[in-house]
């Protein structure tokens, strides 16, 4: 687990929202409120979140938008090439990260430990407060009618009242599929 943020994706229906805080944190002590955890990536056909220190981020960033291109926009085998890349390269290894990646169609939490993890529901959260998001969510999904947005946004908002390295400076990514 990382401490220092939470990310929260959720797909309902043909909607499909990540969403973060921005807190960027450095032991207890607040360097950044508004940081941007979420993104679009791939030609704005996917989006992504990450928990974790912000350069290894970004790296991984890069590394997943080179095998989307690389594989034609297959989110799933891009992943996995990831995660190998991740897992096995001696340098990789050392970033210290997790990524919530979504085409609009699957979700998946990707980790330096080779995970690539296509969660039961369709919902999953990484970082400090991801569990707490993580159950708002899943008890809003499953009681309400809320869109994927309003779920993402008042399970954030949960997390922030709980999780002291959450805050509620939040940003959101929405990909629609037909």
């Amino acid at each position: 687990m990382f401490d220092g943020t939470t990310i929260l994706a959720v797909k309902r229906g043909k909607e499909t929202v990540i969403g973060g805080d921005g807190q960027v944190t450095f032991g207890h002590t607040v360097l950044k409120a508004q940081a941007r955890k979420v993104k679009r990536m791939y030609d704005n056909k996917m989006i992504a979140g990450f928990a974790g220190s912000t350069a290894d981020a970004f790296t991984l960033f890069e590394l997943l938008e080179e095998q989307l291109k690389k594989h034609g926009g297959q989110l799933l085998r891009s992943a996995v090439e990831l995660a190998k890349m991740w897992r096995t390269d001696k340098l990789l290894r050392r970033l210290e990260a997790m990524l919530i990646v979504s085409d609009g169609e699957e979700i998946y939490v990707l980790s330096g430990t080779g995970d690539v993890v296509k969660p039961d529901t369709d919902i999953a959260a990484i970082g400090s407060g991801g569990m707490y998001a993580y159950s708002a969510a899943l008890a809003l999904y499953n009681n309400t009618e809320l869109s994927a947005k309003e779920i993402v946004e008042k399970s954030l908002n949960i997390a922030a009242n709980i999780c002291i390295y959450t805050n509620n400076n939040l940003v959101f990514e929405t990909i629609n599929k037909n």
